[in-house]
């Protein structure tokens, strides 16, 4: 008898093992002549060498699997050990799975033209407003690049405080002040990862989230760094971030310039960088519209109701 062991790396055993560990005990019940136990992220397999060495291979399928779907099912399980590939949907636009195995997508062409820019380009600028999912899409293009080791970190940032970053007036420690700001942030990689791998991530800084203050003075290589409502940097703000950029990195940088907070007579670093740096080579600008908002069809139709009160009671007033 032969014994070896496997580490389930970068994934989250809990999804690999199954509730009440009924996916280890399927795997069991298909290798009678193993023995399998499991502890932490580690598999122990003992026994016959031939079921041992397919097993070693289809544990690593299995965990491949849990790695770029964020989930397996039973179903999945046999169809490996049988020798099929499990049914997922891998259409074209499909970037990552989210924590419930659903694929996240490109919608539309504006989309499309990010993934393309992102895939493309070094720097990418993706400008639009709210409810067009540029920044949604540039943390799945930026988990995606993790995942398959095309960088070493993500690095995640906003302008602490749109009205003024005045921190200070805040009660509670640096980490408390800023985390309402990044909240947006966090929602959408919470959405991807499974909870305890993100943890693990970010308590190893393989992910980090911070103000665009704390990105002064350093160099960010090896990696993929997103910049989010950058309409509410100044000038030197956004110049200080863009020249942060190190070697084997990308940089998105995301913005809705019909929603900026900076005050009246200060120009908006970001529009003044599109103007500059538009053209460059190396350097993507996608605009993303109306057109490219993705809405509960609920709201569409409230909005709708809402236009023809405004528009009912305009038509009343002028005729008043």
């Amino acid at each position: 008898m032969i014994e070896k062991h496997i580490v389930l790396e970068d994934i989250d055993p809990v999804v690999f093992y199954g509730a009440n560990n009924s996916h280890l005990l399927m795997i069991k019940s298909l290798f009678p002549k193993l023995r399998v136990a499991a502890r932490d992220n580690v598999i122990r397999l003992l026994g016959d060498e031939e079921q041992m060495a397919k097993a070693e291979e289809d544990i690593e399928t299995m965990r491949k699997h849990v790695l770029k779907y964020n989930q397996l099912g039973e179903e999945d399980i046999l169809d490996i050990i049988k020798g099929r590939q499990p049914k997922v949907d891998e259409g074209r636009d499909v970037l990552v799975y989210n924590i419930s195995g659903k694929p996240i997508k490109s919608r539309g062409e504006n989309q499309r033209k990010l993934v393309e820019a992102y895939e493309n380009n070094d720097m990418v600028f993706a400008i639009g407003p709210a409810g067009t999912g540029k920044t949604y899409l540039s943390i799945a293009l930026a988990v995606k690049t993790l995942k398959e080791k095309g960088a070493r970190k993500l690095i995640l940032s906003r302008p602490a405080v749109e009205a003024g970053e005045k921190l200070g007036f805040l009660p509670g420690d640096m980490k408390e002040k800023i985390d309402p700001y990044l909240q947006p942030l966090y929602d959408a990689l919470e959405d991807m990862l499974p909870a305890i791998k993100l943890q693990d991530m970010m308590d190893k800084h393989v992910i980090q989230i911070a103000p665009l203050a704390f990105m002064r003075g350093r160099t960010l290589n090896d990696a993929v760094v997103i910049l989010d409502e950058a309409q509410n940097t100044t000038p030197q703000q956004i110049r200080m971030f863009l020249t942060r950029m190190g070697t084997n990195s990308k940089m998105i940088i995301t913005g809705d310039l019909t929603q900026i907070d900076l005050p009246h007579n200060q120009t908006c670093g970001l529009k003044e960088a599109i103007s500059i740096l538009e053209g460059v080579k190396g350097i993507g600008v996608v605009r993303l519209g109306e057109k490219d908002i993705v809405r509960h069809k609920l709201v569409t139709r409230i909005v709708n109701a809402y236009d023809a009160y405004d528009k009912k009671r305009t038509n009343k007033n002028i005729a008043k």
